[in-house]
């Protein structure tokens, strides 16, 4: 049924609705006339055809030579082989001189036979006994020289795979989603490969492997790739590259050279099982002698396997994952209606997440349609017992993707999973009696995301689709807390001109969520949607619907390369029925957003710096009621100067909005006019010692403000040790913080109370990493980071009326209000003749979270771990400022400890 109304909404009701409605007319038209002005104003530059032909010059090429016998890989290159294979030695500098000639020398060699690519560097300098040989764990960051090989085996102009090796021997790859060489950049794709390096008295050589079944390429007999060739020498900051890409040029694979002479080599149809074994160890704080679930040791064995489907495509399945040797999320405290979003570090769900996602478009705002963490995530139903053994994590009984790319340039991603119910233990000591209760349902989760490319300039189009299927029980309580079934997707689009450097993008969607009625009476109520604001009428709250859709669309204009000028202008929205928090992830829906930018720049250092930019931009957001939500504007400015230390400031602009979420279900409420500054200074990169120092400040005129510090440092004693530390400091006084809704409010209020406070929270943290380095194959990893947290309430009041900049607060003078603080921190109000009680919220939390990962990889691909992790926690109710000992209270407070033994055996064939 509809909401029913109150005499107060009733009254005003029609002139309401017709002001909202002119509220929308007028927001949507200003929207739209501040985004045909700025198009206008970047389209004369863009009017190049969206598919012109690329540059008629011929792109450099190298040429791969068959091998005649075998490659022992040992670092030496001394195999006649490699005299007989042609050079490539024409690299120029990247950085720090674009375009000048290298002050070292650098000379590869390609070769090839029915099973493997091999490559060999030599890289000499005039002083090799500078070369650095620092060793870490594969992929990792160190001081050393890097030598690098991207391979665009497609020949798309837009994937590439990277294979590096450095001077201390140390392995690293990814896998490039996207025509861009930071974004959509996956550095968790591992393949199985070798590379041997060795440092001599002229400087250093490397050899490289590379299995033709750890690429994906097309079925043609004569094979043509992309090609890019690039080393960096650290301590000089100097990068080369074999094809030169400019600074200030868009694109990354579009641009590499050719590789050619490969043939003969059918694509291999690759097959690899991964079977694991895994024992653990509990040891846990403060145990009760009556709870019957301490359970100290356990066990479980699962596998991963990697099937070629053909020359394009392969198929990832799991069975029973494990991620036991995962870092835990850092510890956080979350004070708002919205959920933590925190990163995939789980490494099936990693590897290929650029694809399913379809982040590798890189829009702004895109929908995530796929929120990988929804699978395997913490059960949402409860259980009641004087002891519970709830699971933390939903198992995942299987798992399995198929990705990749047909010949005429479509890219396929899917991913089907399948969680079962999971059930919490429970035990009544005065029964005697343990039980069992259902707190997840059996689930099933869908995802495909197709892409296909058209035209010379990797324009594409995309669609993405999402789906889960929970099995609820019609008796359970489940059936009230989850839906039965969700679906979404859409189509997405990326028009490129003139090599990326003019970009239109876009997407058009829909979402439908299905259930029981009051599994969907909740979803209408969540943060996501608020149906029930009571001063709102272009949505209603219907407990007896039993689904709920809606749509989103966005549409944006990018200039994206450019020695001097940059910009971009976007429109998009989300109605309010649009939801895809099941399988995806959202803040919130009923939202129509605009933002616009221009960036000014030199990509050419001159005397005084390396490089600079100064942006200036725009952001605002209307809902659909017609009432701004946001407005800001942001002044940014980055240097590097010639010592390529990075200076980066900003300053934003908020202007008075008002809030639809912050009532929580209530009516709007004013947000205040304010501003925040920030600094931060970032020493050069790759170095033995680097470090970091930021701080920002912000402040309203409701009084809030808020100044953060955070600041790291990173160093290097030894080639095989490394460390750093990250402190991070933060005060704030929020000045409308929710507390919660009472009844017995005013007409003015809909009878509610709609209760607030100022809070003062601080929070002080450390990250600590300690990693020794044996061999690239044999580290330990050790990671700790203790947290404190604290908040006080004071200033207690309820919105007078809707869209209220003030709060009347209870106890102020002439507000006819008491308050009542007890010794526990709850509160009694009392209002004329009725009164209410508030419950005690001040807080001081301690966290500590530590990883040591001991990590050998005995074979290729074939990996120990020996896993130690502890989770410790406290809290006091007394609000007080945290400070730095707190740290150390932290590391002491009780918790409980893991211990994890895994083994993989890698079994690899064609």
């Amino acid at each position: 049924m509809p909401n029913s109304h109150s005499p107060a909404r009733s009254t005003f009701a029609t002139a309401r609705r017709a002001a909202t409605a002119r509220r929308a007319a007028t927001a949507r038209r200003a929207a739209i006339s501040c985004a045909l002005t700025l198009a206008a104003t970047l389209a004369p530059a863009s009017r190049a055809r969206a598919q012109g032909s690329p540059a008629s010059t011929r792109l450099p090429t190298a040429r791969a030579s068959r091998l005649d016998g075998a490659v022992h890989l040992d670092g030496l290159m001394d195999e006649a082989a490699w005299n007989r294979a042609e050079a490539i030695r024409d690299f120029v500098q990247k950085i720090p001189l674009e375009g000048a000639v290298p002050t070292v020398t650098t000379e590869v060699r390609i070769l090839y036979d029915d099973a493997a690519l091999y490559v060999g560097a030599r890289l000499t300098r005039p002083d090799p006994q500078a070369i650095r040989r620092s060793i870490t764990r594969r992929d990792g960051e160190s001081d050393a020289e890097v030598f690098t090989v991207s391979l665009d085996p497609y020949h798309d102009r837009r994937t590439a795979y990277a294979f590096s090796i450095s001077s201390g021997g140390v392995r690293g790859d990814a896998y490039h989603a996207q025509d861009s060489e930071d974004s959509g950049r996956e550095p968790q794709y591992d393949p199985v490969w070798s590379a041997r390096a060795r440092v001599d008295s002229a400087g250093w050589t490397a050899e490289m492997r590379i299995p033709f079944s750890q690429l994906r390429f097309n079925s043609s007999t004569q094979q043509v790739w992309g090609l890019q060739l690039t080393r960096e020498v650290a301590d000089k900051a100097e990068q080369l590259q074999w094809v030169l890409i400019p600074v200030s040029a868009a694109g990354y694979a579009s641009r590499f050279g050719l590789l050619e002479g490969i043939a003969g080599i059918p694509p291999a149809r690759r097959i690899e099982l991964l079977p694991y074994v895994a024992t653990e160890f509990t040891q846990r704080s403060n145990v009760d002698p009556r709870n019957p679930f301490n359970d100290r040791f356990g066990g479980r064995a699962g596998a991963d396997l990697k099937v070629g489907l053909g020359p394009n495509l392969s198929l990832d399945a799991t069975i029973n994952p494990d991620f036991g040797q995962v870092e835990a999320d850092p510890a956080v405290v979350n004070l708002t209606a919205f959920e933590q979003v925190f990163e995939e570090r789980r490494p099936f769900f990693v590897e290929g997440n650029e694809l399913l996602t379809g982040r590798g478009q890189s829009f702004i705002g895109r929908p995530t349609w796929f929120y990988s963490r929804r699978v395997g995530a913490q059960p949402r139903g409860t259980a009641q017992g004087d002891f519970v053994d709830a699971p933390h994590n939903t198992t995942i009984t299987t798992a399995a993707k198929v990705s990749g790319r047909l010949a005429r340039g479509l890219s396929i991603g899917a991913l089907a999973a399948v969680t079962p119910r999971e059930f919490a233990r429970t035990y009544h000591v005065d029964g005697d009696s343990i039980g069992r209760i259902a707190v997840e349902p059996p689930s099933r989760f869908g995802v495909l995301r197709l892409q296909q490319e058209f035209g010379s300039q990797q324009s594409n189009v995309g669609a993405s689709f999402t789906t889960i299927d929970r099995s609820l029980d019609t008796r359970g309580a489940l059936q009230s807390l989850l839906p039965r079934d969700a679906i979404a997707g859409g189509v997405d689009w990326k028009l490129r001109y003139k090599q990326g450097m003019y970009e239109v993008t876009g997407w058009l969607g829909g979402s439908r969520v299905s259930g029981d009625a009051a599994a969907i009476a909740r979803l209408q109520r969540n943060s996501a949607h608020f149906f029930q604001r009571p001063d709102q009428d272009y949505v209603i709250f219907d407990p007896t619907r039993t689904s709920l859709s809606g749509a989103t669309a966005s549409l944006r204009l990018d200039k994206n390369a450019g020695r001097f000028t940059l910009g971009g202008i976007q429109l998009s929205t989300r109605t309010p029925g649009f939801d895809i928090n099941d399988a995806g992830q959202m803040r919130s829906g009923d939202d129509i957003d605009f933002n616009a930018d221009i960036q000014l720049r030199d990509t050419k250092p001159n005397p005084y710096v390396r490089f600079y930019q100064f942006g200036t931009s725009a952001v605002a957001g209307w809902n659909y009621g017609g009432y701004r939500q946001y407005l800001r504007f942001n002044q940014t400015a980055q240097a590097t100067l010639h010592s390529f230390l990075r200076l980066n400031a900003r300053g934003t602009l908020y202007v008075p909005s008002l809030s639809d979420d912050l009532t929580r279900g209530g009516p709007l409420i004013g947000t205040p006019a304010g501003y925040s500054v920030l600094g931060q200074v970032t020493s050069r990169a790759n170095m033995p010692t680097t470090w970091n120092a930021r701080t920002e400040y912000y402040h309203d005129a409701f009084g809030g403000w808020r100044w953060d510090v955070s600041t790291g440092i990173a160093t290097r004693p030894a080639p095989q040790w490394q460390g750093s530390v990250d402190p991070t400091f933060s005060r704030s006084v929020d000045a409308r913080q929710y507390v919660a809704t009472r009844s017995g409010g005013s007409a003015a209020t809909f009878g509610q109370r709609y209760v607030f406070a100022a809070v003062e929270r601080s929070t002080v943290s450390a990250r600590f990493r300690v990693n020794y380095a044996l061999t690239p194959n044999f580290t330990v990893e050790g990671y700790a980071e203790p947290f404190a947290a604290s908040g006080r309430f004071y200033g207690f009041g309820e919105v007078p009326a809707p869209r209220s900049n003030v709060l009347r607060v209870y106890g102020a003078s002439g507000t006819g209000t008491t308050l009542t603080r007890n010794a526990d921190g709850s509160a009694i109000v009392t209002d004329g003749a009725s009164s209410f009680g508030l419950p005690a919220l001040d807080f001081r939390r301690l966290s500590f979270r530590s990883n040591l990962v001991l990590r050998w990889e005995w074979l290729p691909g074939s990996t120990a771990f020996l896993v130690w992790q502890q989770s410790r926690s406290g809290q006091l109710l007394d609000g007080e400022l945290v400070r730095p000992h707190d740290l150390w209270d932290a590391v002491r407070a009780d918790g409980d400890n893991f211990v994890v033994f895994k083994i993989s055996y890698w079994i690899g064939a064609k």
